[in-house]
């Protein structure tokens, strides 16, 4: 008998499992219940009328799917609108809406950097940027995390095309990247700064326009930002924004555009509505800071380690893989669903509890979920 191919698999699971870092899917009821520390529906917006609403009118007006690529049929007035709301909001030249986050960030890089190019790399960015850095044939270099002068230095050292590559709020741990360093750093050596504001966007700057906005950054000539409406906006998709050369470059070049179906109407439709209620209700944003400040405050004051929050991510350590799993277990059996991250998805090997605030929680909610954190708490 031939052997099987896959027999490896059996021996990797039982590794995995045996070190507690299986993953399996569970998934979620319509209504749960439970206080939600999990999702990334930072504003309250996913479940927000006008915002579903606007889904089921886009879906029944333009139907369930775009069809195709944005450039054969899946490109829908729809779609220009969004891009255009989004540019103008964040402060941006021109947008180019993809179908996630994921793929956004791999069109910005792939398409903006090549043979020839130095990509300077953050340590701590995000898995589709560092994919997207692995896929561009690019120089690349990743230097430690958060350090400008780093990233100054080996910009200085490359005589040729650069750019820099980071994200604004940096996922795991929820702190943020000195841009404005970074782009002083960019600036001198003549490089591009590309800056994922997946985390920024509804949450920092003025009314929600992300952390490159209020670094003072937006529609500059040398700056590319990317952004998810899958988090602040309720939705689903990406997009990148930047000078009007930059999008058209990617509309011929980026291949997660030129290739992949178009963001669906219906999510097209909730984020336009959901960057409509955050214009009207800019009050969101610092809503959203003071609920991270308070987890933050609540959970140190009882002794647990937790990372100071810069913007809706508050990262709550555990002593063990195996702790966090039966510590966000425990929490659920309370009624509180929290993220749980483990190695591979945190570089720096050191389990975590990941909570991410919502502006539409109350006081009462936020003291809930911190009072069950605490309880459940594993010894150290």
């Amino acid at each position: 008998m031939p052997q099987d191919p896959f027999d490896w698999i059996d021996a990797q699971q039982e590794r995995l499992r045996a070190a507690g870092l299986l993953r399996t899917l569970r998934p979620r009821p319509a209504d749960s219940g439970l206080i939600d520390l999990a999702g990334n529906d930072y504003l309250g917006l996913t479940r927000h009328p006008e915002v579903t609403g606007a889904a089921a009118e886009a879906a029944r007006r333009w139907g369930a799917g775009a069809t195709g690529s944005r450039l054969v049929t899946g490109s829908t007035a729809l779609h220009a609108e969004l891009e255009a709301e989004l540019a103008a909001f964040c402060g941006f030249e021109a947008a180019l809406v993809l179908s996630s986050g994921y793929a956004a960030n791999l069109a910005a890089v792939t398409a903006l950097s090549g043979p020839g190019t130095l990509l300077v790399c953050d340590e701590l960015n995000h898995a589709s940027l560092i994919d997207g850095c692995r896929l561009s044939r690019a120089e690349r270099t990743v230097v430690p995390h958060a350090d400008a002068e780093a990233v100054r230095k080996n910009l200085a050292a490359h005589p040729g095309r650069a750019i820099a590559v980071t994200d604004s709020v940096f996922s795991v741990d929820g702190d943020a990247a000195p841009l404005q360093a970074l782009a002083a750093a960019c600036r001198d050596a003549g490089a591009a700064l590309l800056v994922d504001d997946a985390h920024g966007l509804g949450v920092l700057g003025d009314g929600g326009r992300g952390a490159v906005h209020a670094a003072g950054l937006a529609g500059d000539r040398d700056v590319v930002a990317t952004v998810t409406l899958s988090k602040s906006l309720g939705s689903q998709g990406g997009a990148v924004l930047g000078p009007a050369r930059v999008i058209d470059h990617l509309i011929s070049t980026a291949r997660t555009f030129i290739f992949d179906t178009g963001l669906a109407p219906a999510a097209a439709g909730a984020a336009l509505a959901s960057l409509a209620v955050l214009r009207r209700e800019p009050g969101r944003a610092p809503r959203v800071r003071a609920v991270a400040a308070g987890l933050h405050r609540r959970l140190t004051a009882a002794g647990l380690t937790a990372v100071r929050p810069e913007a809706a991510v508050v990262s709550v350590r555990a002593p063990s893989p195996e702790a966090a799993v039966r510590w966000a277990a425990d929490c659920r059996r309370a009624g509180l669903a929290v993220g749980c991250f483990r190695p591979p998805s945190v570089p720096d090997g050191v389990s975590r509890l990941r909570l991410t605030a919502r502006a539409d929680l109350s006081d009462q909610q936020v003291a809930e979920a911190a009072d069950t954190i605490v309880r459940t708490a594993p010894a150290a």
